[in-house]
């Protein structure tokens, strides 16, 4: 640890005088990461890392909304129409299909599987004037496919939920890189000072932990605040009420102290952004009041997200998006939201429609509802909403009625923030095996994402041990997916 850094007595110190902040999850701001030490590609405020920083070029978007649905959902029973696996329903794999599988990569997305396709249990129809195909499982989001722009073509490296999952998340199926929304953060800041640039919104979490949205080797300025979308947003929060009046007092001593320890130690931009990070979680203190007390919205709207569902998992998952669009209303720049109330997600396995109708429903009113909301509020042409997992769902019947994971060839799709709506890119084979036509990957979906907020993902990087990171890897290798941004 560099010199300079808080001890634990000066955190007990903190907590004693009421400062009330110690645990607003931005703790991490009060230790600078000892791998920061690289060039950055960003000029950085040491006292206001969050300040807003120009995009490298027009942007179409000055926000995300990052919908992940965890766990892997099957794009054939929601987004990928496949007639021809409804005719195949109970037979085995053809071996055309096969062959063409086994010569890739992917060849190991047979494994666990029965050599039997299994059929939709759910009905198709083509919806809106794009005539976008969406199963029954998503009726209110299939009011929206004008909005939308799916791509059926996506393919991940690894075919489990871990690597997968931070391959979506930081580029890289190995733990301890930057998250997205850490990235993003560090290119642009936030356009609001009173709040976290970047925020995380879920009850279980992702598969694989924190390494999801860990800020990795950036600074630690960067890493997500979790917010809470019932009772008070962040913990500790607010000082106990017999320090509450000594607050600013405290505060000020705390500076003054820290001002005077740092006038020895000339160059530690650490330490000046420590200071700073206390007098942001004071700020916050009352920003994030406000902007968490989604019940002050009028009823028509929160009935319109789901509040008033009988399946109070719906009712959560519909405040989480009730709150993002409140966040990015007011410039936060990344909103992280997982739809994961408990261990097992989407992992269909076995019994598809147990598992998947009930997660359907708790995500589909209030999807639709945000999409509505950020449009009639004009935000939606300055947001970005993604739709998301680490992969799909394979074709091929895995134990009584369930689906294994599949890496080679799955749908996401994504709305507002420059997104040429209404159309389809890519496209699985014939059964929704394999990615034939115009496969993409994760880090292709990542340059797409930074060039909508006007961001070239070659010149975003930081220097560790002399080699430059970056969420798209090696420089040339993530390129914008064509034909999604208008």
């Amino acid at each position: 640890m560099f010199l300079g850094a808080p001890t634990n007595s000066r955190r007990r110190f903190l907590h004693q005088m009421g400062a009330g902040f110690g645990a607003v999850a931005l703790s991490a701001l009060w230790r600078m990461d000892a791998q920061a030490a690289g060039k950055p590609a960003v000029e950085l405020d040491p006292l206001n890392p969050f300040a807003a920083r120009p995009p490298h070029f027009a942007p179409r978007a000055k926000s995300v909304i990052f919908l992940f649905m965890v766990g892997g959902p099957s794009h054939v029973d929601t987004f990928d129409y496949k007639p021809e696996l409804q005719k195949l329903n109970g037979k085995p794999v053809p071996d055309s299909i096969r062959k063409a599988v086994n010569a890739t990569k992917f060849a190991n997305v047979f494994h666990g599987c029965k050599d039997e396709l299994m059929g939709s249990p759910y009905k198709f129809s083509q919806h809106g004037q794009s005539g976008l195909w969406v199963s029954e499982l998503y009726p209110q989001v299939a009011e929206h496919v004008d909005e939308l722009c799916v791509i059926h073509s996506m393919q991940a490296d690894s075919n489990n939920h871990a690597p997968a999952s931070y391959q979506l998340h930081t580029g890289d199926i190995r733990p301890g890189k930057a998250s997205l929304g850490s990235w993003v953060t560090y290119g642009l800041g936030t356009e609001n000072q009173n709040l976290p640039g970047y925020v995380m919104l879920f009850e279980a979490g992702p598969l694989g932990g924190a390494a999801n949205y860990s800020n990795g080797f950036l600074p630690a300025a960067f890493q997500p605040t979790r917010l809470r979308d019932t009772g008070t947003p962040v913990l500790d929060l607010l000082p106990p009420p017999e320090f509450a009046d000594g607050q600013r007092a405290s505060l000020d001593l705390i500076r003054e102290l820290n001002l005077k320890h740092r006038e020895t130690r000339p160059g530690f931009a650490e330490l000046d952004a420590r200071i700073a990070s206390y007098e942001l979680s004071y700020r916050m203190q009352s920003a994030a009041l406000e902007v968490g007390n989604v019940d002050t919205e009028p009823d028509y709207l929160r009935r319109s997200y789901g509040f008033e569902h009988s399946d109070k998992r719906t009712v959560s998952f519909a405040r989480k998006c009730l709150l993002s669009r409140r966040l990015v209303e007011r410039g936060v720049r990344f909103v992280q939201v997982y739809d994961m109330p408990d261990k097992d997600g989407w992992d269909a396995h076995g019994d598809l429609v147990k598992n998947h109708t009930p997660r359907a429903r708790w995500t589909d009113q209030p999807i639709a509802a945000l999409l509505s909301d950020l449009k009639q509020r004009g935000l939606l042409d300055e947001t970005l909403v993604i739709w998301a997992s680490e992969f799909g769902r394979t074709p091929m019947m895995q134990g009584n009625n369930g689906r294994q994971h599949n890496a080679a060839g799955f749908t996401i799709w994504m709305a507002g923030g420059g997104v040429k709506p209404g159309q389809r890119l890519g496209a699985t084979d014939d059964l929704g095996l394999l990615a034939v036509e115009s496969p993409v990957h994760f880090r292709d979906l990542h340059a797409t994402i930074l060039a909508a907020l006007g961001i070239k993902n070659d010149n975003l990087y930081w220097e560790v041990s002399g080699r430059q990171e970056r969420l798209t890897g090696v420089a040339g290798s993530g390129k914008v997916i064509p034909r999604v941004l208008v």
